[in-house]
């Protein structure tokens, strides 16, 4: 509860993460049926990045302006939804408004999607309610993000994406998010799940993927990018996204965007990433 993540918006965790939940949301908008969107964790929904908290620490710096220049020609096809969200937040909010995922999906559900919005913190909930719940097919609640969850699962919709993005605040949110996860995946075993993770004990995040393909028995997948050495124990040296029941492009695409990024967003001269299977067919 206490993590606002107004110091950290437009870093590279966000780019990264933004980057594949815009590429998840194209893909179910390939078919004309509704679907939902969950966001767990959702924050305030945008950000000025030339507001104190983001200049006080400078993180977008190295993260989304590093993307003022294009990267190579095939990883940037798949980004361009991602930058064509930013351009157009930009026209319409100012140009240091920087989108949380909130924004995102207002930007791409289309009138027939519904998305649901879940924040817990008492002032970063009623900003997100004042700033969102007007909007005809968002709803924001100001609950915990996993008690919301098992509670909208399974949606009317068939199809749909959840966004879990906890603070990591806690030393067992790894442990909870493996048996909530589990879980919800049980209730919606259909529902595309994207569970962001930071990187900084490169041995517990090696035996929370080793959990995750047990725990979970859907197809999943684990992609991660490094941008400064692992040797650096503490730091929040990289992240990564477990995927459960990936788009079947997520891989292909996935191999073209992450060496894109990790080039492009090292620091010190380090990046690094991984995109693995964790799980490729369900149990049974």
């Amino acid at each position: 509860m206490n993590y606002r993540h107004a110091f950290h918006a437009g870093n590279f965790a966000d780019v990264f993460k933004h980057v594949f939940l815009v590429r998840a949301l194209c893909y179910l908008r390939r078919k004309d049926a509704p679907f939902r969107f969950i966001d767990t964790h959702a924050g305030i929904g945008f950000y000025d990045l030339a507001g104190d908290a983001a200049q006080r620490t400078g993180e977008w710096r190295d993260g989304v302006a590093q993307l003022d220049n294009p990267l190579d020609a095939a990883a940037q096809t798949l980004i361009a939804p991602y930058c064509a969200v930013l351009d157009d937040v930009r026209r319409r909010h100012g140009p240091t408004v920087y989108p949380g995922s909130p924004l995102i999906a207002r930007e791409l559900l289309r009138p027939q999607d519904r998305g649901i919005l879940v924040e817990l913190h008492p002032a970063d909930g009623a900003l997100l309610t004042e700033r969102f719940n007007a909007v005809p097919n968002l709803k924001v609640l100001r609950l915990d993000g996993w008690t919301a969850l098992h509670g909208l699962i399974p949606p009317k919709e068939r199809r749909g994406l959840v966004l879990i993005d906890p603070p990591y605040e806690a030393r067992d949110e790894f442990d909870r998010l493996l048996i909530e996860l589990a879980r919800a995946v049980a209730k919606w075993p259909t529902g595309v799940f994207l569970a962001w993770y930071p990187v900084k004990d490169r041995h517990e995040v090696d035996h929370v993927a080793l959990r995750f393909g047990e725990a979970v028995p859907r197809p999943a997948m684990r992609l991660e990018l490094m941008v400064e050495s692992p040797d650096y124990p503490t730091r929040l040296n990289g992240c990564g996204l477990f995927v459960v029941n990936p788009p079947w492009t997520f891989q292909d695409e996935a191999e073209i965007i992450l060496p894109a990024l990790a080039d492009r967003l090292a620091r010190s001269g380090y990046g690094a990433y991984r995109c693995e299977r964790l799980r490729e067919t369900p149990n049974g």
